[in-house]
């Protein structure tokens, strides 16, 4: 298929992450592995790419698909950090027209461009990526309005405004879920409909969260029709809890103030969201923490399961 060739930098920087590290079995006290990042294009998406520095092969490309109006850039430490688990994380700008607004709004057509940039950037020799991607697997992260159209694309259902077509396909690329203050609940009827979802689901939730309610999250968590399926509820987080900084320029600010670091929302979020994934994909140290050991462990969080 024909795409705009990405627009690279001449050089990936190496950035040092300030957060520790997690081993799945253990908690490690050792620097973070650094993570390099490049400008990209994913069709007509300017994107941002996060992938570990000493990447040989084989990684699984993670999507973030943003939250309404907020800017790529504002996702940059959240997707660092998941990238710091093995992942290359892409970060695109999907700006639309919806409802009369022309922001940035994902939509259900994103995962099928990523699959498209991960199948040409793995075979581009001027890619930092080329030969390093997993082309057969694509997870998927998501914020507010990203995460729930990331929802409609694990339930296979296509519904305005983050699907415009008569049906919508589930790719088989698309492996699983991890969505950030997000839930279902219609803004019209107030309620939640059934989703009959295709992959596993996680939803992170920020327990002070003032756009959306953390009641809404677990009536969208009962919905979902099929494990494994979990609920990850952050203590003090609020719903910009894995952006850079607290209501970022361009979106509806949250009045809901988050009484913990920024810092410390992020690497809790990144790292439950980043083991999920990873659990999915299957990697037993990471299953054993999220749905064994994790939930004890962890006193930023509380958690709930269901692995079938």
């Amino acid at each position: 298929m024909h795409r705009a060739r990405p627009a690279r930098l001449a050089a990936a920087a190496v950035l040092a992450l300030g957060a520790l590290a997690f081993t799945p079995s253990t908690a490690s006290a050792d620097p973070a592995p650094a993570v390099a990042h490049y400008s990209s294009q994913v069709v007509n998406d300017g994107a941002d790419v996060y992938y570990p520095a000493d990447a040989r092969g084989d990684l699984p490309v993670a999507l973030l698909m943003q939250g309404a109006q907020v800017h790529r850039m504002h996702y940059a430490e959240y997707a660092r950090t998941v990238a710091s688990y093995g992942f290359v994380v892409v970060v695109p700008n999907h700006k639309r027209l919806v409802f009369f607004d022309h922001d940035y709004y994902p939509s259900q057509k994103m995962p099928a461009e990523a699959i498209e940039w991960m199948d040409d950037e793995n075979v581009d020799p001027a890619s930092p990526l080329a030969g390093k991607i997993d082309t057969d697997t694509l997870v998927l992260l998501g914020h507010s309005f990203g995460g729930a159209a990331a929802l409609n694309v694990a339930g296979e259902t296509c519904g305005i405004p983050f699907c415009t077509t008569l049906g919508y396909t589930l790719p088989d690329e698309v492996k699983a879920a991890s969505l950030f203050g997000t839930n279902n609940i219609s803004p019209l009827l107030g309620t939640s409909a059934r989703i009959d979802n295709q992959i596993p689901v996680q939803l992170v939730q920020g327990t002070v969260d003032g756009v959306a309610l953390p009641q809404d999250a677990e009536t969208s968590y009962a919905s979902l029709e099929n494990g494994p399926k979990q609920i990850v509820r952050v203590a003090g987080a609020n719903h910009y809890g894995i952006t850079n900084t607290q209501n970022p320029a361009g979106a509806d600010p949250d009045a809901s103030v988050q009484p913990i670091s920024q810092a410390s929302s992020i690497a809790t979020s990144a790292r439950w969201a980043a083991l999920f994934l990873k659990a999915q994909l299957g990697d037993g140290a990471a299953a054993d923490y999220v749905f064994s050991t994790g939930d004890a462990s962890d006193p930023a969080v509380t958690v709930t399961s269901a692995t079938a």
